[in-house]
């Protein structure tokens, strides 16, 4: 259950003036994910898929955090990128 707010702050990172760091786009990624999807239960890329394998642990160090607390922690970054 995603609410309009999430849907909102994540369309509003699509039109960032400019680009957030790497370590803010897989913070956004690993929240956004955990926010739909909820815990990681994929397989870890394999160790020449360096952008993968940053991804699905961005995203798997989120395991545990509820879904409404994820959507919580990635709108809170949005709020913070647009200011």
């Amino acid at each position: 259950m995603v609410s309009a707010l999430f849907t909102e702050k994540a369309a509003a990172v699509n039109a960032l003036t400019t680009r957030p760091s790497d370590d803010q786009l897989l913070a956004l990624y690993g929240l956004y994910k955990q926010a739909t999807v909820g815990d990681n239960e994929t397989a870890k890329p394999g160790m020449f898929d360096l952008k993968g394998k940053y991804k699905w642990e961005s995203w798997n160090k989120l395991k545990g955090t509820s879904q409404e607390d994820a959507e919580k922690q990635y709108i809170a970054l949005v709020d913070e990128l647009l200011a």
